[in-house]
């Protein structure tokens, strides 16, 4: 029968067990630290994990921002503390670790205020990352940014709007038009959440237009970067439901309104056009004009005083700003009656010379499509674009007469240019004894009032003697039956000395041409007297003995 234990035999061996088990976890603890000694990623993994376990690690956090903030380019402990940081947020914010109850401690208050300064320097360090060389960083470092957004949000009410004006999120955009900023961290931004979401759409023209106000260089380039990327533009009201926070209950919110994302939109526009562009953005923008900005503009008037100015800078910028004129007079009837005079003023004696030549023919064939405009006007072009030709290349010079013949098929009120029969025969004998004068007057700038319909295209019957056999040969459709429909311009445009000489190099020869029909003995210098062959005119014209 077994006795009785005595009970301080019984202390002593639960004693015993007891620091049997505390030394083995000690052992463990031991154990865990010498592993995350060795490797880097097991030391911060350890970190959260006594964060999330107790009160007593919060500073934790702060060895896991400073991680953040010293970046390793031979491992990647910023990212992974960057992550694990996200975790601990995220895990506090859903516990309500982060938020000051009525009848707390003063101590709570000192905590919790104490984290959110740790999630603003959290938020700092993020934003440091996202100016990193490796791409793969600043991906993560957009993602984890994004999504701390998401645990700002939780101490708004729906529809707030001092997280994206005053927050994380303003800061993200100003770091994303910074020089530092690579562009694919930009496209990754537009494509992922600012094409998606329509809320950060809104907040993301908001703010861009905000920083761009006064910028320098780089960073108005970095603006229109943006801005011309962003594509969707909504058509209705109906459209506006993806939200990337919780959207507003009241129906009355801007964000629930199509015109108010249009006059954000429309004010980050105008910010961009009024901050001094130089030539080479006028330009970008003037590309972008029918396609990316006017859809936004609530007020298309407002795009009146750019692109008149930019009319103004001359060259082919002139040309751009027209081509967005023509955009909003034909789309968004827009009255702008000087237009054409303006397009008129345009075609002087460098256009033909110029680099920029098959890019103002491809606008010049849309401007003059529509077959009620004026004859008189039509011809005015007609005419001032024959008489360039009389000094212009011949790469110019094959552009210019296809697009005459399709100009005088479509207006055919215009074909009296090549054939207009005098009246009478006394007048008849008249001109043939005399000639004419051109009535058409090249100085005049409204091309209404030019002549130029009582006047001939002699100029082209002129460019049918051209030295050039290929422009010779294509003049001589003026003088025959009108059989062909029209032709294709761009068959023409991108003629250059270089490729016309390469088109005749290239062809097959069926019989080789004569050169002189009489072999000269001297070609620079005189004959004998008693040769039969007469002195070159090269020699009669120059002395080179």
């Amino acid at each position: 029968m077994p006795g009785l234990v005595d009970g301080d035999r019984g202390g002593k061996k639960r004693k015993r067990e007891s620091e049997r088990i505390l030394s083995a976890n000690s052992k463990r603890r031991a154990i865990d630290h010498d592993a995350a000694d060795d490797d880097p990623q097991a030391q911060i993994l350890l970190l959260e994990n006594q964060v999330l376990d107790s009160r007593r690690h919060y500073n934790n956090i702060a060895t896991l921002i400073a991680i953040v903030k010293e970046p390793n380019p031979r491992q990647e402990r910023d990212i992974v503390a960057a992550v694990a940081l996200c975790r601990i947020f995220s895990r506090l914010v859903a516990a309500g670790n982060l938020s000051k109850t009525k009848n707390g401690a003063a101590s709570e208050v000192v905590i919790v205020d104490w984290l959110k300064e740790r999630q603003k320097e959290y938020t700092e360090a993020l934003l440091g990352l996202l100016e990193h060389a490796n791409p793969a960083r600043r991906s993560t470092a957009l993602t984890l940014i994004l999504r701390s957004l998401k645990d700002e949000a939780v101490y708004m009410n729906p529809g707030e709007e001092s997280i994206w004006r005053t927050g994380s999120f303003p800061k993200l955009i100003g770091t994303l038009l910074g020089a530092k900023v690579g562009q694919e961290i930009r496209v990754e931004f537009v494509e992922k959440y600012v094409e998606e979401y329509d809320d950060i759409r809104y907040y993301t023209f908001t703010n861009v237009g905000s920083v761009a106000a006064g910028a320098v260089s780089g960073m108005v380039d970095n603006a229109l970067s943006i801005l011309s990327m962003i594509e969707n533009v909504p058509k209705s009201k109906d459209e506006l439901k993806d939200f990337y926070l919780e959207p507003p209950k009241k129906s009355k919110h801007p964000l629930h309104s199509l015109t108010n994302h249009k006059k954000q939109a429309q004010e980050a526009w105008l910010t961009i056009l009024r901050s001094g562009l130089s030539n080479v953005q006028r330009k970008v923008v003037l590309g972008l004009i029918s396609h990316r900005i006017a859809p936004w503009f609530v007020k298309i008037e407002l795009l009146m005083d750019f692109l008149t100015d930019s009319y103004n800078q001359g060259g082919s910028t002139s040309l751009l700003a027209l081509s967005g004129l023509f955009y909003l007079i034909r789309e968004k009837n827009l009255d702008y009656p000087s237009f054409y005079s303006k397009l008129y003023s345009l075609l002087n004696s460098g256009v033909l010379h110029s680099k920029h030549r098959s890019r103002f023919f491809r606008l010049l064939e849309t401007f003059l499509a529509s077959t009620h405009l004026p004859a008189a006007l039509v011809a005015s072009f007609i005419k001032r674009l024959s008489r360039l030709t009389l000094h212009a290349p011949p790469a110019g010079i094959v552009v210019v007469i296809p697009w005459v013949y399709n100009l005088l098929k479509e207006h055919p009120a215009c074909t009296f240019m090549i054939h207009r029969e005098r009246q009478g025969e006394e007048a008849n004998k008249l001109l043939r004894d005399r000639g004419m004068d051109d009535p058409f007057n090249m100085e005049e700038a409204d091309p209404m009032q030019t002549n130029a319909i009582e006047s001939s295209l002699w100029e082209i019957e002129m460019l049918q003697s051209h030295y050039h056999p290929n422009v010779a040969t294509l003049a001589k459709i003026i003088s025959e039956q009108f059989t062909k429909q029209a032709y294709n311009l761009e068959d023409f445009l991108d003629h250059s000395y270089g490729s016309m000489l390469d088109a005749e190099l290239s062809k097959d020869i069926k019989k080789a041409p004569v050169i002189e029909y009489e072999i000269p003995k001297r070609i620079f210098m005189e004959h004998d007297v008693d040769a039969p062959q007469q002195d070159c005119l090269l020699v009669k014209l120059w002395d080179f003995s």
